[in-house]
């Protein structure tokens, strides 16, 4: 699983994975755009089930200037994750800058209504030398 998913943070029995991938075919290095695309894998390792309902990230571009996107669920969905199961998704984050990182949490809530916040690992984001 480690050589899929570089980065991992375990929260109450919720391990988010992140994998990222800088995309050269997004972007437009001769504009200012980089793109990148990372899979995140949450997987219920607690023994209830729980829905994930919203997120939270921090994105930082090599300027230090920090986006702050908050939203309902992920991709459209918000899974409800019975114990030992996983939800996946890919999505992706365009920048000015060739380096950046991201970071974050995601909220649940537990069978018994109780919400609590998983967190998201810290990646960065980093475009090959030859890409700008």
């Amino acid at each position: 699983m480690k050589e899929l998913f570089q980065h991992a943070a375990l929260t109450e029995g919720i391990t988010v994975r992140v994998a990222v991938n800088f995309l050269p075919e997004q972007s437009r290095i001769d504009a200012g755009k980089w793109f990148w695309v990372y899979h995140i894998r949450i997987e219920n390792s607690s023994d209830q089930p729980v829905q994930l309902l919203t997120r939270h990230w921090r994105i930082t571009d090599g300027r230090g200037m920090i986006n702050l996107v908050e939203g309902d669920g992920v991709v459209g969905e918000q899974p409800l994750l019975q114990p030992g199961q996983s939800h996946d998704y890919v999505s992706g984050c365009p920048l000015s800058t060739p380096h950046g990182s991201m970071e974050g949490h995601y909220t649940f809530r537990r069978a018994d209504g109780a919400l609590f916040e998983a967190a998201i690992p810290f990646f960065p984001l980093a475009a090959p030398a030859t890409a700008g």
